[in-house]
């Protein structure tokens, strides 16, 4: 088990695109010396970035500095992101995504890592439809109290 992770940068995307992968543990110091300045980069040039954010079978976990920097990064500069698209096959991570994309502004998309060119293929294209049917319904409202009178 490593003892620090690393995010390296994928080359081959579009110039408002910032996609990274995760590798090993990953710490607030990953946070704050590539991915927020990568992702600030990429907005000063380009007005709004697209995220494709693979966590893959290197990724070991997050320290709680680097989860909460992650937290940070979702609420306070969501509205910098055109789409994100997130690669994993860690369950947690999913079903994390999946309880908080609907409350966020830009599109967000979960892929396997078996999808990771249709991944690859949305985050480059315009259109925020993701390429198959999503696994959550967020259109569900919880009864409000009069709806229960």
């Amino acid at each position: 088990m490593n003892v620090s992770g690393n995010f390296e940068i994928l080359a081959g995307f579009p110039a408002d695109v910032v996609a990274i992968e995760a590798r090993g543990k990953i710490t607030r110091a990953d946070y704050e010396e590539v991915l927020i300045p990568a992702i600030a980069r990429v907005v000063a040039a380009e007005g709004r970035a697209k995220l494709l954010y693979v966590l893959g079978e290197g990724f070991e976990g997050l320290t709680a500095g680097a989860a909460w920097d992650d937290a940070k990064l979702g609420i306070l500069h969501m509205g910098e992101f055109a789409k994100v698209a997130v690669v994993t096959d860690v369950e947690w991570i999913r079903l994390g995504v999946k309880m908080f994309a609907p409350m966020l502004r830009p599109p967000v998309h979960l892929f396997h890592l078996s999808e990771m060119e249709a991944a690859r293929s949305w985050i480059r294209n315009d259109h925020p439809e993701p390429p198959h049917v999503a696994e959550v319904a967020a259109d569900h409202k919880l009864p409000t109290l009069e709806d229960k009178m």
